[in-house]
Parts: structure tokens; C-alpha cells; sequence
């Protein structure tokens, strides 16, 4: 068994653990309290809590890895695991049930695998690179939509942008005939893309441990993600475009996904 074949195995097995430790929390509401990290920006303990399991476990296996969390930050190094223990957290704290554990493993500057696991569905979306994506073991396929009046596009928000860079965004999608949502999970976002779910998603600016697992499952499931690791977007972040193949170009414009 390969170095990757391993470490996929440990990611699915340990992506499933956390992420049931994210529900039996979710669906005990007293088990946390809900706080702030600034305008809009959820925390609870559950996110720490969840994070240092993934961390333990992946740590204990393979000693030699670096790790990058959303809580407990790192410093990446030439093998590293890119963590979100909670991606959705506002919707978590709210009693909203679209919430996910997103787990990438980058060497070399290349996504490698990528796990999305999904609590309260249980739904396991996962990739690894060069070998397709699936759900729960079946291979995923972005849509063939083609037209732009027949797509649904997901956007995310952060308060890293100012709010009228999103009205506008949002408002050149309608003009064009397509119409948005938003669900708070950018992780979920991009795996519904690869899923088939919706026809794109982009944000424009959002951090690597929100999208790395998601942008390997759009590529790995026939559709286009921007490389995101250009640059310093594993430290810094920046805008992120997942979209089906048929249409990268007549989205990419209309989101004027190179701005930023």
C-alpha cells in the first residue's frame, strides 16, 4: 500500500469520526456556546473541539506531516493537511443543518485528496487526484447545463469584500437569466457542484480550508476550478471559482471571477 493510499484511507475514516462528533454536539445544544470572532463570523467550542481531533488523529499517524486549521492555524510544510473542522459554522450555532468537516492533503503544491463529510446527511463526498471523485462511493459528475438562463449559481460572502462587490455579483447573475443561493458552507458549495447539484459556485475571497477538498472534487468530477494555490492563496486565500465545463467561460466573465 502507497504513502496516498494510507493517508486516503485515514482521511475518509477520520473525516466520518470528526464529523460525528460535529452532530452528536449539533444536536445537543447545550453542549456549546456560540461566540464571535468578528461581524458575522461564528465560533463555538465544538470547532476546537472537532479540530483537535482531526489533528490528534492525523498527527498520530503520520508524525511527519504539517497541518494548516482554521482554529489552530501551522505552518504548511512539503506534506500538508489543510483542516476545516466545522465549515458552516453560523448555520451550525443557528440549528441549521448544512454544516460539513472539510479536510484537504496538499504535497508539493498539489491537491492530492480531498474529503467532505457532511453530518447531518451523512453524505461522504471525496476525491483524489487523477482518480475521480464520488459520494458515498459513486463516481460524481458535474451538470452538462449549457445554457446560462438554465443554471443555478451558489455565491459566498465574507465580510473580507465589501457588500457591494456581492450585490453587484449578484445582480449581473440575474440580468443574465441565471439565479443564485446562498447556504453558508463554501466546502458544501463546491461539493454540490461536483455533485451535480448546482452549476457553479463562486466567492471571492475565501480561505484555503474552506475550498481545497471542494476544488480537487470539481476537477476530479469534470468541471473547473481556478488554481487557487497560485500565489499565496494556501496562507492568504483568495477568490474561487468551481463551475461545469460547459460553462467556465460565460461564468468566469459574468462573476468577473479574475478581480478578485
Amino acid at each position: 500500500m502507497s504513502d496516498l493510499d494510507q493517508r486516503e484511507l485515514a482521511l475518509l475514516a477520520i473525516a466520518r469520526e470528526a464529523g460525528e462528533l460535529a452532530r452528536r454536539r449539533f444536536l445537543d445544544r447545550s453542549s456549546f456556546t456560540v461566540k464571535f470572532k468578528g461581524p458575522q463570523d461564528f465560533i463555538t467550542e465544538a470547532d476546537g473541539e472537532v479540530e483537535r481531533l482531526i489533528t490528534g488523529k492525523l498527527g498520530a499517524a503520520f508524525p511527519d506531516d504539517t497541518f494548516l486549521g482554521e482554529e489552530t492555524g501551522g505552518t504548511p510544510g512539503r506534506r500538508v493537511w489543510v483542516i476545516d473542522p466545522i465549515d458552516g459554522t453560523a448555520n451550525f450555532a443557528r440549528g441549521i443543518a448544512h454544516f460539513c468537516v472539510s479536510i484537504a492533503f496538499v504535497e508539493d503544491g498539489k491537491i492530492k485528496l480531498g474529503a467532505i463529510y457532511q453530518p447531518m446527511s451523512r453524505e461522504m463526498f471525496a476525491a483524489r487526484l487523477g482518480k475521480g471523485a464520488t459520494l458515498d462511493g459513486a463516481p460524481m459528475k458535474v451538470t452538462t447545463t449549457s445554457r446560462i438562463e438554465d443554471s443555478t449559481i451558489e455565491l459566498g460572502w465574507s465580510k473580507r469584500r465589501p457588500n457591494k462587490d456581492y450585490t453587484d455579483t449578484g445582480l449581473r447573475i440575474l440580468e443574465a437569466g441565471s439565479s443564485f443561493r446562498r447556504c453558508a458552507s463554501g466546502a458544501l458549495g463546491l461539493a454540490f457542484v461536483a455533485a451535480g447539484r448546482t452549476d457553479a459556485y463562486f466567492e471571492r475571497h475565501i480561505n484555503s480550508w474552506d475550498c481545497l477538498a471542494g476544488i480537487l472534487m470539481v476537477n476530479e468530477a469534470g468541471g473547473w476550478a481556478n488554481d487557487f494555490l497560485v500565489g499565496d492563496g494556501l496562507t492568504k486565500g483568495g477568490p474561487v471559482l468551481g463551475t461545469n465545463a460547459a460553462l467556465k467561460d460565460v461564468i468566469a466573465k459574468l462573476v468577473d471571477a479574475g478581480r478578485g
